[in-house]
């Protein structure tokens, strides 16, 4: 029996499109002799469709989609196609109205139907607001084959591997008992740095462990802040991988089940990625191009400052989109120095992209003359050098505005960290590409980018960062040296370390204290923000639910912070 992964890009909502993907690649799975299809959680719809679900017109039109699929579909073929179930009992019973659910198709009909039994409520997943649990192991029998089924989480809960259970039951330790010929996963598990090598390791235990084949189907595409990367697997007992689909892009993989040795003959294995930064990379391509595509934009502006963080953004733009889809923006200021401007050139000729030149002097002097008055026997301080920024924030949006360019935000994650960014300024935008990607990861992706031959110049790698705001200023005027300042940060956000651990890792007391309050006061501009591409597993964006009005802080002391915050 041969099986086709099918490593699908779903457009949330487009129940018509959805289909006539899973339609399209049936018919390929045909072509290379497959009797049975694996296509991802929730395929028909995509996932997550979070509110959607709470439509009863949207719940209705996917079940007419199925059906119209299940009359399409090649009948030689069986498919398993991720769709929603309601819940009959739920009016009587209680419960939620509706299960997530895999449907079998098979020769026009739907032949059954499994609901996933693990709701995961952690980080960007809400599932027990929309779907009840499944009670039941999943199976079929396909040509005397008996295949279990399981939806995403059902798979991450191993005690043994995972030294602990999240959830009372096993799914994957009942199909063993039930002696099935093999395992089928149909998931949408967002991406993080580092995840891949997570999800093997868990299902090589597994395999190993319950003597079990697993094949792994996984989405593949962005929407809105997630990513989903795709790098569907199948295993065999002993572990080992022997088809693996591409990262970041649609796929097709077809493996073979041996009913005499019942075991998995070897496919086509897409190789790892050579480094995490080329990973995120790949990353932040897709997750940009997709936002664009689905959102019904075709080209994108944003402004260059000759930085490290919008050379990156450009970057990713031009690779995403297309050179001739991308504009730069040069807004210099009577604080911007000689090389933010022959930098940003740089960078704009080695990518070939458009740019255009817009002098702000002369509004910030109309600016000054408006509030002269008003801000008289005042220094100049956070509010003049912040009126910088947002003329630059106002003539980008009216760019946009203007030729129905997406603006892309260049923030990077240290500085939403601490809010060392302007509101209505240089946090304007559509979309935050790097919003979830630290500074010193910024510098190491560049370098990678430059691996081949020059891309970022090499004055923007080398020079110190600098929001050009006033005279001589650098960031670390106002901010720890990057590299302790994103080691404080991961300990703080994603190992949710004490201060007291903190400092004991090495770090100084006071600049501990220091970001941790910068961290705390600066919730509410991120919670002001435009969505940011998650790569990690801790990013400000769905699964951050922080309080802004609130007195508790990790600081073990009450502290008034010194250092500037940029508002």
């Amino acid at each position: 029996m041969k099986i086709a992964i099918a490593q699908l890009n779903p457009t949330i909502g487009d129940l018509p499109g959805n289909a006539q993907k899973i339609l399209d690649v049936a018919q390929k799975a045909v072509a290379e002799g497959a009797r049975l299809l694996l296509t991802p959680e929730l395929s028909l719809c995509g996932y997550p469709p979070r509110d959607l679900l709470l439509n009863p017109s949207f719940v209705q039109a996917m079940d007419i989609a199925l059906q119209q699929l299940t009359r399409d579909l090649p009948p030689e073929l069986a498919v398993l196609v991720g769709t929603v179930e309601e819940n009959v009992k739920a009016h009587k019973t209680g419960g939620k109205t509706l299960f997530n659910s895999i449907a079998l198709l098979e020769k026009g009909r739907v032949k059954q139907v499994f609901h996933k039994r693990l709701l995961p409520t952690y980080d960007v997943f809400d599932e027990h607001r929309y779907f009840e649990p499944g009670l039941e192991a999943n199976y079929f029998t396909l040509d005397n084959v008996q295949i279990g089924v399981t939806i995403c989480e059902d798979l991450w809960n191993d005690e043994e591997f995972w030294g602990k259970r999240s959830y009372t039951i096993n799914p994957i330790a009942d199909l063993a008992v039930l002696g099935v010929d093999f395992i089928a996963n149909l998931s949408a598990s967002p991406y993080s740095v580092g995840k891949q090598k997570s999800r093997e390791a868990m299902l090589k235990y597994s395999a190993v462990r319950f003597q079990q084949l697993i094949l792994y189907a996984n989405q593949v595409g962005g929407n809105d802040d997630l990513i989903f990367d795709g790098r569907s697997f199948a295993l065999n007992r002993q572990g080992e991988i022997v088809s693996r689909a591409c990262g970041f892009e649609e796929d097709l993989r077809v493996v073979e089940f041996d009913e005499v040795q019942r075991d998995l003959h070897s496919g086509s294995i897409a190789p790892e990625y050579e480094s995490e930064d080329e990973e995120i990379w790949h990353a932040l391509v897709l997750g940009l191009r997709d936002y664009v595509r689905k959102c019904g934009f075709s080209k994108v502006v944003l402004g260059l400052s000759g930085g490290i963080d919008s050379s990156l953004v450009a970057a990713v733009a031009t690779a995403a989109l297309g050179k001739e889809n991308v504009l730069g923006v040069l807004m210099p200021s009577p604080y911007s120095s000689e090389h933010s401007i022959t930098d940003a050139d740089a960078l704009a000729e080695n990518l070939g992209m458009k740019t255009h030149i817009l002098q702000i002097g002369e509004l910030m002097q109309d600016y000054d003359k408006t509030l002269a008055e008003l801000f008289a026997g005042t220094e100049f301080g956070l509010a003049e050098e912040n009126l910088q920024s947002r003329i630059r924030g106002n003539l980008l949006m009216a760019i946009s505005n203007k030729f129905g360019h997406l603006l892309l935000s260049t923030g990077n994650k240290s500085e939403m960290a601490v809010g060392y960014c302007t509101l209505y300024g240089d946090m304007n935008g559509g979309l935050a590409v790097i919003a979830d990607v630290p500074k010193t990861r910024v510098y190491s992706i560049c370098r990678w980018l430059n691996r081949n031959g020059e891309i970022i110049p090499q004055n923007v790698l080398t020079k110190a960062p600098s929001a050009e705001l006033k005279p001589g200023q650098v960031d670390q005027d106002s901010l720890p040296p990057y590299d302790i300042l994103d080691d404080i940060l991961q300990r703080l956000i994603h190992n949710h370390e004490s201060t007291a651990e903190i400092v004991a890792a090495g770090h100084d007391s006071a600049t501990v204290d220091r970001v941790i309050s910068l961290v705390s006061r600066a919730e509410f501009k991120r919670r002001q923000a435009p969505p940011g591409l998650k790569i990690t597993d801790r990013a400000f964006g769905t699964g951050w639910r922080m309080p802004i009005a609130s007195k508790w802080t990790a600081i073990k002391n009450s502290y008034n912070p010194v250092f500037s915050v940029r508002q």
